[in-house]
């Protein structure tokens, strides 16, 4: 049986700001087969095809006794960042990169002192059903807008999960008390509706998804108009969030804006191949490629209107590439309607 003090200390030394402990107890499967039948995942085929892992870790890990979660708050106020399209979450190093470095620090300093200890880790990418393992561990609960909500840093955080087989001393109750109340601040606020309650979140209709996920076709009319200074990500039900209103500076450089977070959607609607690879990689703005990045920048000049985007407009509805070419097709319109 290991000791959750310890653990502790050692989730602290590595740079994580929360961490908690649940037993590893298969997650009823309701939740997510509703979700699922309602087709509120899109076309994100993977969320059905590894189900039973997500809903039972011990088809992860066998013989798996405690799922401990991570969590890093990664707000930033910084001031050439503070009008940029890209969600706060992405304008910094990947943070897949960040969480996983510190959850390898962490499973190497515990395999050194516990020989043989089995274990399974993911950030954000393996079949693990992280928000209902983070609230599980007494960490948070999840909120009306599908975000993982903490009472010290708000929904402003990213997560980690990490499977062991082997007990810990003390684990959690269960979910910290549901602080949402009778708002809907979030649900009135989300611009295309994709906030369904209930903590669910319609994928299709989420701009996060269509900004990120649907990467090789045009996204359809309604929701590229909503494409306000918005291009990778969107945040607005995390800023109408009353639970946001005192944020916590993330202190640590990982998580600071990089240059490509100082650009305007004009600029990342122009960016040439030579500084794309300059500016992308190491970033979760990769996710998106190339191709994708620029339709949703030329998706948002549309949106805005803006009169000395024509002339890169008119270029880029030559371009090479039909996906941004019929973007900026579309744009022009925009700008004479």
């Amino acid at each position: 049986m290991l000791l959750t003090a310890h653990l502790r200390d050692l989730a602290r030394s590595v740079g994580f700001d929360l961490v908690g402990f649940a037993r590893a107890e298969p997650i009823p499967p309701k939740f997510l087969m509703e979700w699922l039948e309602a087709g509120f995942a899109a076309d994100m085929d993977w969320m059905r095809e590894r189900a039973d892992e997500r809903l039972d870790v011990a088809n992860l890990l066998p013989g798996a006794k405690t799922v401990i979660s991570f969590v890093n708050n990664y707000w930033r106020d910084d001031e050439q960042s503070v009008d940029s399209p890209i969600a706060r979450y992405a304008r910094g190093r990947d943070y897949h990169s960040t969480l996983r470095d510190r959850m390898k620090a962490f499973r190497k300093a515990l395999t050194g002192r516990f020989p043989g200890l089995g274990s399974y880790g993911s950030v954000d990418s393996g079949p693990l059903m992280e928000k209902v393992w983070a609230a599980r561990a007494g960490l948070g609960y999840v909120g009306k807008n599908g975000c993982f909500i903490t009472e010290p840093f708000g929904s402003w955080v990213l997560l980690a999960t990490l499977v062991i087989d082997a007990e810990v001393d003390e684990y959690a109750s269960g979910p910290a008390a549901d602080r949402c109340g009778a708002c809907r601040r979030c649900l009135m606020s989300c611009p295309t509706g994709a906030l369904v309650g209930n903590g669910q979140v319609n994928a299709g209709a989420c701009l996060s998804y269509q900004t990120i996920e649907n990467r090789e076709q045009q996204v359809p009319e309604a929701f590229r108009l909503k494409f306000d200074n918005l291009i990778f990500g969107c945040d607005i039900c995390q800023q109408v969030c009353p639970l946001n209103r005192r944020p916590v500076f993330a202190e640590h450089p990982r998580f600071a804006p990089r240059a490509v977070a100082e650009l305007g959607t004009l600029e990342l609607a122009g960016l040439t191949e030579a500084q794309y690879e300059q500016l992308i990689p190491g970033t979760a703005l990769a996710r998106a490629r190339y191709d994708g990045l620029r339709r949703n920048a030329v998706y948002a000049l549309g949106v805005a209107r803006q009169a000395d985007s024509r002339h890169l407009l008119e270029k880029l509805s030559g371009d090479s590439s039909e996906l941004v070419r019929t973007a900026a097709q579309w744009a022009l319109r925009q700008l004479d309607p």
